[in-house]
């Protein structure tokens, strides 16, 4: 009887087994049938479908759409032409660089040419190609490009102390978007009358110095000189906007040439909260600006010694030849004395986001790359007034920075033998007679009385034991040093004062008000915080009344109204 028992079990145990072993084998089956169904779903997806179903801050950092077509083709194509087209661009290249390496030629050489110069074996790969809508006047093509080059290129360069040197130039990698502008479109073959071309994105580009024979390091900072001299003759001979034109059909293709189009008034106006560098002490900020990052066309403030929230006010011009894609570059870096300054962040503003003759209030927030879009340590913030003046705009709209503004008729006249170039000229002749007036023209000096009314504050932290505070406000105009302060309101976190005071600018355009918060106490006074006003808003709008955020403290804003009275006077400079 248990034989039988144990038997029947058994039977029931392993056909049970069984079932779910087949079971679980279906499962497996239809589960994978479903997995490979969705996979096939994804391959038949384009990146427009994958961005609607998972939004692109849901990325990872290495994941990049491209909008750019694949050229297999032409690599395809350019590896079999390429031991040609080595053989005439070496000579092209060879002949356009090299008075633009003479021109930025460190001081320590006399003397800095080609004596070989070959592109290589290996040809560009071509990753990528777009076509940018040109309003019908032309077609623009961006090309992707990417090249571990085995170029022979050795620069003959000779020192002041008559010391010879041939410097190979090795390891060459790089990888930028070149753009080729075919315009004007014609009736003829091949259809448009001249190419331009231009690189219009440097990416990468990494190279290597060695003397041959020789170790280049026995010479102090001729590495260094070399480097840079290379990458500057490459931003000023080839980068965009600078672009180089090949005609096609004879013709007269001087409108296709690189022009300044406006100019950029920046007032670099402060930083707060900037990342310390020192060890000892506090960072000793300055700030370096441009457009083009060529030596003679960056600009540099003065240098705030052991302050982390340093106030410049200073002024600055930069010459715009491409609006649209051109951006203002801000960085900020820690003087190190004689050792090399150390960059505490940067940051950067498109010119396309400025409306022309419109003064634009940014805070820009200094990041450690441009590069990373996903920096989130906080480095600290910079504060910029911008103005874009386009040329042949000077009568549309008012531009605070120019030197005959809020001038009266008399002066107009009498300074218009050294103004009249904005008449009648504009881009490149504008900047001939620029230079030419900047020795003898008057610097217009916007004289006036700025009444500052203290209206009331709120939300301003507790600085008692007992919750409270007896506010009161100081006011400062930096550069006279002239100080007004309100009357205290005791035990009070939201105080109204309504008081009014006036003061004398003499330079209303590199003066400003810096407004105070302190809290009275008996045997002294609590600073509860600040903010720092410009004067050219209350210039270009007469008054205005509005809050500002108080920095320094967790809470609390202020309320100014500001009302400007102008006497313009000039001097001679």
């Amino acid at each position: 009887m248990g034989f039988v028992f144990g038997l029947v079990v058994g039977l029931l145990v392993g056909l049970g087994i069984i079932v779910g072993f087949v079971r679980s084998e279906n499962a497996r089956s239809k589960l994978r049938s479903e997995l490979a169904t969705t996979i096939a779903a994804f391959a038949r997806m384009t990146v427009e479908d994958s961005k609607k179903i998972l939004p692109a801050e849901f990325y990872p950092s290495w994941v990049v759409f491209s909008h750019r077509q694949k050229l297999t083709w032409l690599n395809h194509h350019l590896e079999k032409l390429w031991p040609y087209v080595n053989e005439a661009a070496s000579d092209l290249i060879k002949s356009s660089v090299e008075p633009v390496l003479e021109q930025y030629r460190p001081f320590i050489l006399s003397s800095l040419k080609f004596s070989k110069f070959t592109l290589g074996t290996v040809a560009p790969q071509f990753t990528g190609v777009s076509i940018i809508e040109d309003g019908g006047s032309g077609v623009t093509m961006e090309l992707e490009m990417q090249w571990d080059a085995n170029s022979s290129i050795i620069l003959a360069i000779k020192t002041r102390l008559g010391v010879a040197l041939p410097v190979q130039v090795k390891n060459i990698g790089f990888t930028g978007v070149f753009r080729l502008i075919f315009r004007p479109l014609v009736d003829e073959f091949p259809g448009f009358a001249a190419v331009s071309y231009s690189l219009r994105e440097k990416k990468k580009l990494d190279f290597t110095l060695k003397v041959v024979g020789g170790d280049i390091s026995t010479i102090p900072g001729l590495s260094d000189s070399i480097e840079a001299t290379i990458h500057d003759a490459i931003e000023d001979s080839i980068t965009w906007p600078v672009r180089k034109i090949v005609p096609i059909l004879p013709g007269d293709y001087s409108e296709l040439e690189l022009k300044p189009v406006g100019t950029l008034e920046v007032k670099l106006v402060q930083a707060k909260g900037l990342t310390n560098k020192d060890l000892i002490g506090k960072s000793d900020p300055y700030a370096v600006l441009f457009v083009r990052p060529l030596p003679e066309k960056t600009k540099k403030s003065k240098t705030i010694n052991n302050d982390l929230n340093p106030i410049w006010n200073e002024h600055f011009e930069f010459i715009v030849e491409d609006e649209s894609t051109q951006h203002l570059v801000v960085r900020i870096y820690d003087d190190e004395g004689i050792q090399s300054s150390e960059l505490i962040g940067c940051a950067q503003v498109r010119l396309c986001e400025l409306e022309p003759g419109k003064v634009k209030d940014v805070w820009l927030k200094l990041v450690k790359d441009l590069d990373v879009q996903r920096d989130t340590k906080y480095r600290g913030q910079v504060h910029l007034e911008l103005l874009y003046c386009p040329f042949g705009m000077e009568n549309v709209f008012t531009n605070p920075f120019a030197p005959n503004f809020s001038m009266t008729s008399l002066e107009k006249v009498l300074t218009n033998g050294e103004k009249a170039l904005k008449s009648g000229a504009n881009g490149t002749e504008a900047i001939e007679l620029e230079k030419d007036a900047s020795q003898k023209r008057r610097e217009v000096i916007i004289r006036g009385v700025l009444s500052v009314t203290a209206i009331l504050a709120e939300n301003l932290p507790a600085s008692d034991l007992m919750g409270k505070a007896d506010p009161y406000v100081v006011l400062t105009m930096k550069k006279s040093e002239t100080r007004n302060k309100t009357r205290v309101v005791n035990d009070c976190l939201n105080p109204i004062w309504n008081q009014t005071f006036d003061f004398v600018v003499e330079d209303g355009l590199h003066d400003m008000l810096i407004a105070e918060v302190w809290d009275h106490d008996t045997f002294g006074k609590d600073y509860m915080g600040r903010c720092i006003l410009t004067l050219t808003r209350v210039i270009l709008e007469g008054e205005y009344t509005d809050c500002f955020e108080l920095d320094g403290t967790k809470s609390g804003k202020l309320k100014l109204h500001l009302k400007w009275m102008p006497q313009p006077i000039y001097r001679d400079t």
